[in-house]
């Protein structure tokens, strides 16, 4: 790998499968919602769960909702009564910008990233894919796919999220569009090739992959 290997990797990935268009969401808050809803579970289960929540899925309507009811309708996503507290506590802060997007927005990346990881229950992955898809801040989210096919095409990369997100950002330039774009790349080929047992035959990234199977 004599040039830039990542850049490489997020080439082939997007020849092979085209423009993701993420986040799938309608708006930017059904986004943030998504983000809690799908740690820990599919997001197949997360589209059940929106399935009962679009009624009311309107900031002041989930603000004001009892974290009882909101669980109920949440339940498809798993570990429900937990996110439900978590969804209250982001609208919570929320609530300090006036459900404005536009106004988290102009909030500088680092800092805003402090705001999100103080809320109970919105991690590192969480405030990331947050920053990356609804508030327009530049910044690689490492995920367990990621981990993965970054382990396997033959990248040692560090153990702790943040230092793996900086090693990504000091060698890939820090392009929204390319950010944004990678992450669901690799979130597609974690699910049609590179899954728990991959399916190495039509790889794209069979060329230069060192298929370190064993520990990923």
């Amino acid at each position: 790998m004599n040039r830039p290997g990542y850049l490489l990797m997020y080439e082939k990935l997007l020849d092979y499968y085209g423009p993701q268009g993420w986040w799938p969401a309608d708006n930017p808050f059904e986004m943030m919602i998504g983000s809690i809803l799908v740690q820990n579970t599919s997001w197949r289960n997360v589209e059940k769960a929106f399935q009962r929540l679009k009624p009311y899925l309107e900031e002041n309507v989930i603000y004001d909702m009892p974290v009882d009811e909101l669980a109920l309708l949440i339940r498809s996503s798993g570990f429900f009564n937990i996110k439900a507290k978590r969804i209250k506590s982001f609208m919570e802060w929320y609530s300090r910008y006036d459900f404005d997007v536009d106004q988290v927005r102009r909030v500088e990346g680092g800092r805003l990233r402090e705001e999100l990881l103080s809320i109970k229950g919105i991690g590192q992955e969480t405030a990331d894919v947050m920053l990356l898809y609804a508030f327009q801040h530049p910044v690689f989210v490492v995920d367990a796919y990621a981990r993965r096919i970054f382990y396997r095409v033959g990248f040692n990369m560090p153990k702790t999220y943040d230092a793996f997100r900086e090693k990504v950002e000091g060698e890939v330039p820090g392009s929204l569009a390319l950010y944004n774009e990678f992450h669901a790349l690799l979130v597609e080929h974690a699910k049609v090739h590179c899954k728990a047992k991959p399916i190495c035959e039509g790889c794209p990234l069979f060329t230069f992959c060192d298929r370190r199977l064993d520990e990923s």
